[in-house]
């Protein structure tokens, strides 16, 4: 793919419109298609909402100072929104396309079905779903082997994670070509199984489940939890990985903390999975053994902490709590 290369997106909703702005503030031309048939005041009204909206996400950018005020139109000029009778043209000169209408079975498959009929021989064709899993929707595409899912985190233009779930059919060189094209964009792309909850709504569900479970059971309030989840969860996490955090702190403070939680809190819940257990009886306890759910053989343990703590520290300036030492 070249760095010009012609997106399309299929739907004129939120996750369109997202994606549409993350490529056009990179440099593509994008057309948004329409996929129901529409008369033409009530696709003027849909083309004008769609239109609005991302000229006030470009504006708030500008306000952001990630561009000018000046350059708002030049990226305005790049996104356009396609009617269904429309969608041959569109599609037929994509080099990418993304499907983002709603999380129904049948309306997907119905219209990826299309898209893939009308699309070039070469294009790659991406599911946004972040509920079905790819291969109950990949009989629907001709040529499967050009499709996978790729799972984009709201806001779309501003949350640098994709995540990507190839099918059994996709050619890995497809996948390939997609991690380029998402990398091309300042993206960070992840490669995942096709299973329920990708990664990232996996692990935040079971969060969220466990914050909503807290103020149930009186242990704090909503403002406390929300603002220990800020600077303490959310503040360590945004340097370090969660397994990255368990090598750091050592597998095996997990292993005894999951044993206490699951007896005290009477929830299996809490249970670690096998793989602590076996990480430990190998020795494989993170930092301290140099192997852990990462390899750090060969590496300077001085140095990786240090530009780890310094990113804390950049933190703390983010968040105004860097302050001088009393003297």
């Amino acid at each position: 793919m070249t760095s010009r290369d012609t997106i399309a997106c299929l739907g004129a909703g939120r996750m369109g419109r997202g994606i549409a702005v993350a490529f056009a503030y990179a440099g593509h031309d994008v057309a948004i298609v329409d996929f129901k048939a529409r008369d033409t005041d009530k696709f003027a009204g849909l083309e004008a909402e769609a239109l609005g909206e991302i000229r006030k996400t470009f504006a708030s950018l500008s306000r952001f100072g990630l561009l000018t005020p000046a350059d708002v139109e030049t990226l305005m000029a790049r996104v356009s929104v396609v009617p269904e009778t429309g969608a041959a043209a569109a599609l037929s000169s994509a080099a990418i396309i993304f499907e983002g209408v709603p999380e129904v079975l049948d309306l997907k498959r119905e219209a990826l079905a299309k898209a893939s009929q009308l699309a070039g021989p070469n294009a790659i064709i991406a599911s946004t779903t972040s509920t079905i899993l790819v291969d109950d929707i990949s009989s629907a595409v001709a040529h499967p082997e050009r499709f996978l899912n790729a799972h984009w985190l709201n806001p779309a233009y501003l949350v640098p994670l994709v995540e990507l779930s190839p099918g059994k059919a996709t050619d890995p060189a497809i996948t390939a070509r997609v991690i380029e094209l998402l990398e091309g964009i300042g993206k960070k792309p992840v490669v995942c199984a096709a299973t329920p909850g990708y990664i990232v709504p996996r692990i935040q569900a079971l969060a969220m489940n466990e914050a909503a479970r807290m103020v149930e059971e009186g242990v704090a309030s909503a403002a406390d939890i929300d603002k220990a989840i800020k600077y303490g969860f959310g503040f360590r996490f945004a340097v370090l990985g969660l397994l990255e955090f368990i090598d750091w702190g050592g597998g095996d403070i997990l292993h005894y903390a999951s044993q206490y939680l699951t007896g005290a809190l009477n929830s299996d819940r809490y249970a670690a999975p096998d793989i602590i257990g076996r990480n430990m009886a190998e020795g494989k306890v993170g930092l301290r053994s140099g192997e852990g759910f990462l390899d750090y053989a060969g590496m300077d343990v001085d140095a990786y902490r240090e530009q780890r703590l310094a990113a804390f520290v950049d933190l703390l300036r983010h968040f105004e709590l860097a302050k001088p030492p009393v003297l």
